[in-house]
């Protein structure tokens, strides 16, 4: 299931799934969703350690981008003999 975009961020407007376009989140969403504080993502993007898109003076995270960024810093478990 698709998730939903909260109407105060959508104000009215049209915003229908376009597959051309990425689904973008805010700094608060990203938070969210790894389980950290906003705080801590904003001195992830002050570091370049996390990939973003600078909107103006917004910074926003692609859901694709940050899937394969999660995806590279995986560490496997280690095996106990």
């Amino acid at each position: 299931m698709a998730p939903t975009i909260p109407e105060e961020r959508t104000r009215g407007r049209d915003v229908s799934k376009n597959d051309n376009h990425p689904q973008l989140l805010n700094i608060d969403e990203l938070a969210q969703r790894l389980g950290i504080t906003a705080r801590h993502v904003r001195r992830l993007v002050a570091e370049k350690r996390v990939p973003y898109y600078k909107v103006g003076r917004l910074v926003r995270f692609d859901e694709a981008e940050i899937s394969v960024w999660l995806a590279t810093r995986r560490v496997p478990a280690s095996r106990t003999a």
